[in-house]
């Protein structure tokens, strides 16, 4: 088994973690709109058709409005590890376990390309057993 990924190898991850970025400010773009339309449309109402908006009603646009937020979160944190892969990438630390030390497979990079564990270390982990 090999120690580091190729040189063309951490180029293909690279432009894949790119490419997931690009994604990722898109859907996050997407959602800061969605927030903000719906705050100024909410905005442009009377207090006196405040009243008229039915509590449930305005208990679901609470819960959208706070679930929008979470979901913003999560993406903006998704993106600093996103960034922080791409700081590994420079720094030769792209695709080393944190634990055991040993290459992790190239299927995981692929798919979680800001992982940092094997996934057998990680579980271990979990459990306690590390």
């Amino acid at each position: 088994m090999k120690a580091k990924y190729t040189k063309a190898e951490l180029n293909r991850f690279k432009n894949l973690i790119l490419k997931k970025m690009e994604e990722v400010t898109r859907e996050v773009n997407d959602i800061q709109s969605g927030i903000t339309n719906s705050d100024a449309a909410k905005s442009g109402t009377s207090p006196d058709s405040i009243y008229s908006v039915h509590m449930a009603d305005a208990g679901t646009d609470s819960h959208e409005r706070e679930k929008n937020y979470l979901f913003m979160t999560r993406e903006n944190n998704y993106l600093q590890n996103l960034e922080t892969a791409l700081d590994r990438i420079e720094d030769g630390s792209f695709g080393i376990c944190k634990i055991c030390g040993k290459l992790i497979e190239e299927e995981r990079m692929m798919e979680v390309p800001n992982t940092t564990k094997h996934v057998e270390c990680k579980e271990r982990e979990k459990l306690g057993l590390i």
